[in-house]
Parts: structure tokens; sequence; C-alpha cells
């Protein structure tokens, strides 16, 4: 048994050995580009390059071959000659081509750095703007998404329905039958009753926080675009708030909101579309304040086990668990 695994891996060693050398899927293939023109590596300079190449492709151009039945053969030495001349015009290219002729057994690196080379080169700054303009144009059409589902959920909210058709009875928009009050379902004027209801809820209704109307300055290239004007003014806000903390200074109300919002980690849409009442809460609770937010934090976790302690599911979980202290399901019988 020993003896047929060290033949295996003298076998092995063998074909790793005949494997080392020029591999025909790179550069010029199993000839050497250096030979293929017809000049010194070591005494290699451009114009002699040029010179070479320009004297082989009045040779071996297919269009210089009058003998038809040598044109296919022709093709090839060509191809072959203007891959050397690629290879060695570039000296990006033929530093990694002297390396591969130098190390041919780092065979995994060598077809690395060929086929990096080879790959079509791309402006990283093209990238970097067309990444911004795809994540922007993103952001857009989601927040038109979003502010259209909201005005359909408010279309269907008779609270919002029942202002937009006293808003509509007023400006005589729609008919009403006198007698149940209720919008006439033909009007005269021939008008949708439900696109009059929906276009005055649109117009009258503030939709804030995520699902406010789309616009332009809440996508990443807006921002990209105004940030030499805005940074510095948020850099001094920040600056200004940490020097007010660190001398025990009064902070204004813009650095109480701002760091409440931190506490919380909302955002500023966010912030905005709460209630005034609940913002007032944390005003009069100052969670502005470390201490503060800290013991609100607590109370909140409090608040919301004892809610799961009475709910009938946690109830019925709790219930579970202590009938089955000990038990453990699993799909493999142990």
């Amino acid at each position: 048994m020993k003896g047929a695994i060290l033949l295996l891996l003298f076998c092995f060693a063998l074909d790793s050995a005949a494997g080392v050398g020029l591999a025909r899927g790179l550069y010029c293939g199993y000839e050497d580009c250096y030979d293929v023109i017809g000049i010194s590596r070591d005494n290699f300079t451009k114009p002699e390059l040029s010179k070479l190449y320009r004297k082989l492709a009045r040779v071996y151009h297919p269009d210089r071959v009058k003998d038809k039945s040598k044109v296919e053969e022709s093709e090839v030495i060509f191809r072959l000659i203007t891959t050397a001349y690629e290879t060695l015009k570039d000296d990006e290219t033929r530093k990694y081509y002297d390396y591969y002729l130098d190390h041919p057994e780092e065979r995994y690196y060598n077809y690395y750095q060929y086929y990096r080379m080879a790959a079509p080169k791309v402006d990283v700054r093209y990238v970097i703007v067309g990444t911004i303009l795809f994540i922007s144009t993103i952001q857009y059409l989601s927040a038109v998404q979003k502010h259209s589902e909201a005005l359909s959920y408010a279309n269907t909210q008779p609270k919002f329905r029942n202002q937009a058709m006293e808003i509509a009875r007023e400006r005589g928009l729609l008919e009403f039958d006198p007698k149940t009050g209720k919008i006439k379902k033909k009007q005269k004027t021939g008008v949708d009753p439900d696109k009059i209801i929906s276009s005055i809820i649109e117009e009258n209704i503030n939709v804030s926080g995520g699902y406010k109307p789309a616009s332009l300055k809440n996508t990443l290239l807006w921002v990209i675009i105004t940030s030499p004007l805005y940074f510095p003014q948020w850099a001094m806000k920040r600056g200004s708030l940490a020097y007010r903390q660190y001398k025990d200074l009064e902070l204004t109300h813009e650095d109480k909101v701002y760091l409440i919002r931190r506490n919380l980690d909302m955002s500023a849409d966010q912030f905005e579309a709460l209630d005034a009442d609940e913002v007032k809460e944390y005003f009069e609770l100052k969670l502005w304040i470390p201490e503060a937010y800290t013991e609100y934090k607590k109370k909140k976790e409090v608040e919301e086990k004892e809610r799961l302690a009475s709910s009938g599911r946690y109830k019925q979980y709790k219930r579970f668990m202590r009938r089955n202290a000990g038990s453990s399901i699993s799909f493999l019988e142990e």
C-alpha cells in the first residue's frame, strides 16, 4: 500500500514538472515573444522593436501575400507577430512577461497577471460616477413608490376621505344628494368622484418621514454635489456642540434635537414625522442627557417585557417551555 502511494506521488511530480514552462494560452504560447520579433532581451529598445515589427509586417501581413494558398498561414504568423509586439511594447506587460519567462513554475500567478492585463481597462472615475447615479436613481424611484403607497393608504382612510369631501363641497367640485348628504354616483359634469377625492387628498395631506414626496435633494448625488457647501456648516455645528459640552454651557435647541435623535437612533426625517406631543415628552424627559436616556431606555424595556408577559402567545410559549424543560427538538435521532 505504501509503495503504491509513493508511486502515485512520483507520477504526480513528473506530471507537474512536465507542466512547467511556456503555456499555450499565455502571451505567444509555446514561442518566445522576443524570438518571434527577432530582438534580444538584453539589448531591447522600443525603436528597434518597432523597426523589426514593421519589417515583419511587410512580409507576413495577409494583404502582402500574393500566393493565395499561403494567406491562411500568413494570418496565423502575423497574429503571432502582432501578439509579440503588443506584449513587448508596453512596459508593464513586458515586465510581467519577463517574470513569466524567469519563473515559469509560478503558473497560477502568471495566469492571473496575464488575464488581469488582458482585461479591458475601465476608468475608475466612470465607475464611481456610474455607481453614484445608479444609487441615486434607486433612491429616487424608491421614494416615489413609498409616497405612492402612502397616498394609496390615505385614500382608504375615512378620516382623510371625509375631509376631502368637505373641501370638494366647499369648492363645488362634486354634487351631493340633498337627502343623504352622500356624493352622487353620476355627476352632471361627468367627472369621476374618486379621482376628485384622491386629487384633494394628495393636494392637502402632509406626508413626512420616510414616505414624503420624492426629491432629488434626498439622493446621494445631491449630497455629494452640495457637500462642499454643507460640510463646513455641519463641522462647525458639531464643533460648537462639542465645545459647549466640554465647557458645560447651555445647549441650543438644535443641539438637543440632534442629541435626542442620536440617542434614539433616528434620522432627521423620522424625527420630523413624530407627533408634537411625543417630541414634547422627549424634551420633558431631557433625553439629550445620557443618564436620562439610559433611564428612559430601561423603563421602555420593562414596559415591553410587561406587555409581552400579558400577551396570550407569550404565556402559551412560557407554559410550553415549562412543560418541556430539559427536552430538545432535533432533525437527527441521537
